[in-house]
């Protein structure tokens, strides 16, 4: 079946940041296990450096513990062996459960709804998606949901207009819901392969606007006649432990299927997304690591895992 994910992408930039990452927290490692001696000092210092590459201070928590229990009963005293086992801890964390493609509907049109915070690159993400999906021949349609900002509906609207797409748009400060129950039903007229659909930046905190976000799930399901086929995340990859706290509430909320991460080329630590991965076994679907339509790619996590320490 044909979809958004034929053919491989390069995904360089990103397995290449991560590295740099990882590479410093095996300096650090190496640093301190040039002391000769395996004790609270050395896992405390470790434990600082896995909290300053971002990861979540349970998973630390649990890396650590591994490693105690490794050391333990394998009675390890050498650094190299040492080192090999938390870079399993480490990796085996990036390994996703369920699929890291981007699902295709049953029937026409497929639909994409993009959730996530005012900032993160939702509108953006769209649009290279669209510029994706027409090079391979698929007739798209764009949803204007962000009705709270007059820019966001300008800037799709321009987008739509560069890759040659279709789009349902209104007025700043319509309804959101009402313009993708519309774009729906127009995909289904037109006979468009894909819609996808912005919504307006939620805050995460804010308990009256993810309750309209979860209107905004709903209407759609009822327009499509199932639930999205995707309810994508977008989340800046430079929001460290916070990426966390939203991906909570929307999944809650929206019913979140799949994660974007966007901004990678920039300082993004890498242990976020371990805790992304540990706490809701979301997969991450899409990864932007620049500003070309080229630069949205797939996520490989068994590619990534790989070359974290190569």
């Amino acid at each position: 079946m044909d979809g958004p994910h034929s053919g491989r992408q390069p995904r360089g930039p990103l397995a290449v940041h991560n590295r740099a990452v990882f590479k410093r927290l095996m300096q650090t490692f190496d640093r301190l296990m040039g002391r000769g001696v395996i004790d609270d000092q050395l896992y405390e210092e470790l434990e600082e450096a896995l909290l300053q590459a971002d990861t979540h201070v349970q998973t630390t928590g649990e890396i650590l513990e591994e490693l105690r229990k490794a050391v333990r009963n394998e009675k390890i005293t050498q650094p190299e062996a040492m080192r090999e086992r938390l870079k399993q801890a480490i990796a085996a964390r990036f390994t996703q459960e369920g699929t890291m493609r981007l699902a295709q509907g049953p029937s026409s049109p497929t639909v994409y709804l993009f959730v996530g915070v005012n900032g993160v690159g939702k509108t953006t993400t769209i649009a290279k998606l669209a510029q994706r999906l027409q090079h391979q021949g698929k007739r798209v349609l764009l949803a204007a949901g962000d009705t709270f900002r007059a820019a966001a509906i300008e800037q799709l609207e321009i987008w739509a207009q560069r890759t040659g797409a279709d789009i349902v748009r209104t007025q700043p400060g319509a309804d959101s819901a009402a313009v993708i129950f519309d774009a729906i039903q127009a995909g289904k007229a037109r006979g468009v392969d894909y819609v996808l659909a912005d919504t307006a930046g939620r805050q995460h905190s804010k308990d009256n606007l993810m309750a309209e976000l979860a209107k905004v799930a709903a209407v759609s399901e009822k327009a499509l006649g199932r639930r999205p086929d995707e309810v994508l995340l977008v989340i800046d990859a430079n929001t460290g432990q916070n990426a966390i706290r939203q991906a909570e509430e929307f999944i809650k909320v929206a019913g979140v299927t799949g994660l974007v991460l966007t901004k990678l080329d920039g300082t993004a630590r890498g242990g976020a997304l371990i805790g992304v991965y540990e706490r809701f076994r979301v997969p991450v679907k899409l990864i932007g690591v620049g500003e070309k339509a080229e630069d949205l790619r797939d996520f490989d996590s068994s590619e990534f895992a790989s070359q974290l320490f190569a």
